[in-house]
């Protein structure tokens, strides 16, 4: 099984940008963390803080992977083209966020992706990638 996790702009700082917000940890340790806890899934990770880069990504892996992951950072309140992406391809998507967004600036209340993917989980940190994972292999 493989899944692919997307991070967009930013996300390559976890751990020292904002860690009040975003935590201390870095997506690569917690990536280390992650493919030793599930063996059985062949995660495929890429970060960009480009967003035709990130739509490179899920039109090159979209069609086939069996699920992909995806906390398009601040492209998420912005990129209609990053949603006409996920819509384009077979696999199902989750839509993550390290913070929950509803207790930050409004104009983070606004996803132009939540509509094309299968859930949305966010707020709990890094552990919202693990609980991502965890949905798209109970539906898959």
């Amino acid at each position: 099984m493989k899944i692919l996790i997307i991070n967009g702009p930013n996300l390559n700082m976890l751990g020292l940008r904002e860690p009040g917000i975003y935590g201390s940890r870095s997506f690569d340790d917690f990536l280390v963390e992650l493919r030793k806890n599930y063996k059985q899934v062949d995660i495929i990770y890429h970060q960009s803080n480009s967003e035709g880069a990130i739509i490179d990504i899920i039109q090159q892996f979209g069609l086939e992977c069996d699920g992909i992951i995806i906390n398009a950072g601040a492209y998420t309140h912005t990129s209609v083209a990053i949603a006409d992406a996920l819509r384009s391809v077979s696999s199902p998507a989750v839509e993550v966020h390290l913070s929950n967004v509803f207790t930050r600036e409004s104009y983070r209340h606004h996803s132009f992706l939540s509509p094309v993917v299968n859930g949305i989980i966010g707020g709990f940190g890094l552990d919202s990638y693990r609980l991502a994972l965890e949905a798209l292999l109970n539906i898959l």
